[in-house]
């Protein structure tokens, strides 16, 4: 059972999420908090899974709030939604350790799929979010290139394979069948990369990836 916290400061919102969450069965909701700080709070006392956070939030906003849960609460992964779609939100949310980004008008599957990817250790953008990153990500300038190669320069060549699948958006399963790998073996490449990066999440990795060229 996958056990998730909401944020939002709207009662109507959080009503609306409360009841497609209701509709899975492996999926339970033990929380609900109406700003960043009180969500912080009640993920620290209660065991949570996932913690979907509305970026715009009094008190604390939800980009503060997944940063605060990165350094306290690792293990809770973050879904961050909201009604605005500015690069600038997408790069932070990821930035602070969101492993999920969905706008508020998704359809109602994005976010049962959203929640059970990131609890999964996937990666989840929704698909106009996923067109925003891939046009950031076009844009890159040569000094975040140069950057982005530096970075990669220490790996192995086998997780170099793994990193530029990652790039282009394959799950662990994808990564196992094209390289011949088990997923479980896949998974311990994905964390060994991480942590020798220096990332929190594989949307990180995706997007160092591209940056450097790897994932077409």
């Amino acid at each position: 059972m996958i056990r998730v916290l909401i944020a939002d400061d709207e009662p109507l919102m959080r009503a609306g999420i409360k009841a497609i969450l209701g509709t899975a069965e492996d999926i339970e909701l033990v929380a609900e908090a109406g700003d960043g700080r009180e969500a912080v709070r009640i993920a620290l006392e209660r065991r949570v899974d996932v913690a979907v956070l509305d970026i715009r939030m009094p008190r604390l906003d939800g980009l503060a709030a997944a940063r605060e849960l990165k350094a306290v609460a690792p293990a809770v992964r973050v879904v961050m939604l909201t009604t605005f779609g500015e690069d600038d939100n997408i790069v932070r949310a990821l930035a602070d350790g969101a492993a999920g980004f969905l706008l508020k008008d998704s359809a109602p599957e994005e976010l049962l799929r959203a929640v059970r990817a990131v609890h999964s250790g996937e990666a989840y953008l929704s698909p106009m979010v996923t067109s925003r990153v891939v046009g950031m990500v076009a844009a890159v300038g040569q000094p975040r290139r140069q950057e982005a190669m530096r970075q990669v320069a220490g790996l192995t060549e086998r997780e170099v394979e793994v990193l530029s699948l990652l790039g282009l958006g394959m799950s662990n399963a994808d990564v196992g069948q094209r390289l011949h790998m088990s997923e479980a073996t896949v998974k311990t490449y994905v964390s060994r990369l991480l942590a020798k990066l220096g990332l929190t999440n594989r949307v990180q990795a995706a997007l160092l990836a591209r940056d450097a060229g790897l994932a077409g």
